[in-house]
């Protein structure tokens, strides 16, 4: 029998849940603008990718099959960033589009016309020593911006917590910074002057991807999205605060972003791999904790929300009291899907990510007050028979086995990420 959930009051909650987006989309003036404006830049970027497709076309291939591969881990950490409430695929699609294409082809001209106006007004020195760190991201971390904007333009009900600012945000840097680093390698291609090779393709990779990715524009967009997200959904807050901290976090990315581009530390501090390496630390470890500590925070506060949801249900074949503290933090989600693989196998580790996801996703719906609410507790109890078949049927770990795990897993990450890091810098000769 299905349980019949009692609803709590969105309008006190820090997350305001909002129907699905499908629903009056093309009603909307403002998708039909978006629209033009991706298709523009589609154009716009289409021109560009034949130009370099007619004189180095090996190299566009290997240039675009690199940065799409590195895209997809990218995706997925986003993507899982807002695990309780997931944003839905078509926004992180056109989030992605906008930063991908309106985004970078207004930035390219504009960061060009910015920095002859610094040379200009400046000097020709100056231009060369910070043109690119005040060009560019002035141009561009206010483009990428407006792509969380077109978002709340198109479906507001979709943000409806600082975390979902984030997760667009993020989206938008990432569709920049994929495609602006294609461009960037076949820049190179065209700077080596050997043709049709993908040597300088590698390199771009491994010095503007790899080293550089984890703190670049995806990190920057993710802290504008954050600012947005405040502004739109804290609606306990003056308008005056909103717009303050939404400044304020605007200013936050453009400023990682100047001291990324900035020639602080050009000469690094001493040769080596070593070196290189602490430059890179001093300068995008700072927005990298900041961002952290924004999606900590927010997490944490959708979290208490919708398993307080939850918490009304009086059916532990729906969910228990366990299940409820698990789902509050993504390393004890995390845990409990270990925990199931050790015990019962892979199966059963699947079997618990999808009862998760089925008990978000009913958290979800009860905020809404959807009808569609059988639907998703039915979904629960199946894949709770999947479990207890399985002889696993609560998805927890035990006190005691998570904590240990986690620790020696970001030990281990942390020492592979230092070690391939130390691997790519001492591959370009320390350069």
């Amino acid at each position: 029998m299905t349980a019949e959930p009692r609803l709590r009051s969105a309008r006190s909650a820090p997350v305001q849940p909002g129907p699905h987006p499908e629903l009056g989309l093309v009603r909307r003036p403002a998708f039909w603008l978006v629209l033009a404006l991706l298709v523009a830049g589609a154009a716009r970027m289409g021109v560009i990718t034949a130009q370099y497709a007619t004189a180095y076309p090996w190299a566009l291939i290997a240039a675009t099959g690199l940065f799409a591969l590195l895209a997809v881990p990218f995706w997925f950490v986003v993507s899982e960033l807002d695990f309780l409430e997931r944003e839905p695929p078509a926004l992180l699609v056109l989030a992605f589009a906008w930063g991908g294409l309106v985004a970078t082809t207004v930035s390219i001209p504009g960061s060009a016309a910015l920095d002859d106006i610094i040379a200009k007004l400046g000097s020709p020195h100056l231009a060369a020593d910070w043109g690119a760190a005040l060009a560019g991201p002035t141009v561009e971390e206010v483009a990428k911006t407006l792509g969380v904007v077109a978002i709340v333009l198109i479906a507001r009900e979709q943000i409806n917590s600082v975390l979902d600012g984030v997760v667009y945000g993020a989206m938008v840097g990432l569709g920049f910074q994929i495609v602006e680093d294609i461009v960037y390698a076949m820049g190179a291609v065209a700077l080596a002057g050997r043709g049709d090779h993908i040597e300088p393709v590698v390199t771009t990779f491994l010095l503007r991807g790899f080293l550089s990715g984890v703190w670049s524009h995806t990190l920057f967009g993710a802290l504008a999205g954050a600012g947005v997200g405040y502004l739109v959904v804290r609606g306990d807050r003056t308008l005056r605060t909103r717009l303050g901290v939404a400044m304020l976090a605007v200013l936050g990315a453009w400023a990682s972003h100047v001291l990324w581009n900035s020639p602080l530390l050009r000469d690094g501090l001493g040769n080596g791999a070593l070196a290189l390496l602490a430059v890179l630390v001093f300068k995008g470890l700072p927005p990298l904790l900041l961002t952290w500590l924004l999606v900590r925070t927010a997490h944490d506060r959708e979290a208490e929300y919708y398993t307080a949801q939850l918490a009304t249900l009086d059916d532990p074949e729906l969910v228990t009291a366990a299940e409820i503290q698990a789902l509050k933090f993504g390393s004890r989600r995390a845990s409990a899907r270990w925990h199931a693989r050790v015990r019962a196998g892979f199966r059963a580790w699947a079997a618990v990510r999808r009862l998760q996801r089925a008990q978000a996703r009913l958290a979800v719906e009860i905020s809404r007050g959807s009808p569609d609410l059988a639907r998703w507790c039915h979904e629960v109890r199946r894949q709770r028979r999947t479990l207890t078949r399985l002889g696993h049927p609560e998805a927890i770990a035990p006190d005691g086995k998570g904590p240990w795990r986690r620790t020696a897993s970001a030990v281990f990450s942390t020492a592979l990420a230092v070690a391939v890091l130390w691997a790519a810098i001492s591959a370009l000769g320390g350069a």
